[in-house]
């Protein structure tokens, strides 16, 4: 009975916009996102050493990018192009493929099982940490990041009970992505009534997933709080997205978009340069210079995105309209 009094939607009738309208008062997309850059600027010196701490546990426990891996990639990508990639921009087709290869994961080493769980556990404690530091400061307190590795990981069970929703919650995009593997490879996107109706139902369970994943992201700052389970935090959260699921999952999109250019701009003359100066100096070859540059940015990129995603908690909560 509460929940039906705490959501105006119901089964088979039309919900009209006057009763599920809230306000959302925010920033636009870049002024939020340099909101975001400021905050955790201002904190550098703390913020740094998080990210300093979190390579070197990848770097002992997970390890990092293979360099025999990129350097073979790179090999047959020089050979193999012929005259596809001729010139200035010929080379920056290249270092397009090879930052699309790392940013889907194509330069890392097999994980063994044991890996895996060391990756998890230290994201999941990076995560933490982030979210700790950022409500202490934000709080007036002078924090350190020893504070924060050392009192952060207390909710981490009840993180980690909401985390593992989040990951059954995105089984219908998988779902997705596996018959699209399976459709591409039977011929099935060729055209026609059948590939209209793969795109319809792997529309329909990645909008599934995005739907259901908007309000656990959330839960994931909320379950934080002290003393909160982590069911109730999945309740408030969906409670406090009720009407405005769209605008929030505009913003989780336009997070993930940002840390994509990013990494591009970054990447990509980095990729250049190290084939330069590799051809110029071969005796450097063995150097793992696009590795390196790969755990530093994923180091930045957790602690960005954990950044991005508290403070954007924390404006929905500062909301002052009323629940749906």
């Amino acid at each position: 009975m509460s929940f039906l009094k705490r959501r105006p939607h119901r089964s088979f009738i039309r919900t009209r916009r006057r009763d599920y309208a809230r306000s959302l008062k925010m920033p636009g997309y870049f002024a939020f996102a340099n909101y975001v850059r400021k905050t955790i600027w201002q904190n550098r010196k703390t913020f740094i050493l998080l990210a300093i701490a979190y390579a070197v546990l990848t770097c002992l426990m997970v390890g990092i990018a293979s360099q025999d891996l990129y350097a073979t990639l790179t090999d047959t990508l020089r050979t193999t192009s012929g005259e596809t990639f001729v010139g200035v921009w010929g080379e920056i087709g290249k270092s397009g493929l090879l930052f699309l290869t790392a940013l889907t994961g194509g330069m890392s080493q097999n994980l063994t099982d044991v890996q895996q769980i060391y990756a998890g556990i230290i994201i999941l404690m990076t995560w933490l940490t982030s979210v700790w530091l950022l409500r202490n400061i934000l709080a007036g307190h002078k924090v350190k990041v020893r504070d924060g590795l050392y009192s952060a990981g207390a909710p981490i069970l009840s993180t980690f009970i909401v985390a593992l929703l989040l990951i059954i919650q995105l089984l219908p995009f998988a779902l997705a992505l596996f018959g699209y593997s399976a459709a591409y490879a039977t011929g099935l996107l060729a055209g026609g009534v059948e590939a209209m109706l793969f795109w319809l139902a792997a529309s329909l369970l990645t909008v599934l997933s995005l739907y259901w994943i908007t309000s656990t992201i959330i839960a994931l700052v909320i379950v934080t709080l002290p003393g909160m389970y982590p069911f109730r935090a999945i309740k408030t959260a969906g409670d406090l997205v009720v009407g405005r699921r769209l605008r929030i999952l505009l913003r989780f999109l336009w997070m993930i978009a940002a840390v994509v250019i990013v990494w591009a701009v970054i990447m990509i003359p980095m990729i250049l340069f190290d084939g330069w100066i590799k051809s110029v100096l071969p005796v450097i070859d063995w150097l793992p210079i696009i590795p390196v540059i790969l755990l530093a940015l994923s180091s930045l990129t957790i602690i960005w995105v954990s950044s991005y995603i508290y403070l954007l908690y924390r404006k929905v909560v500062a909301d002052e309209s009323e629940s749906a």
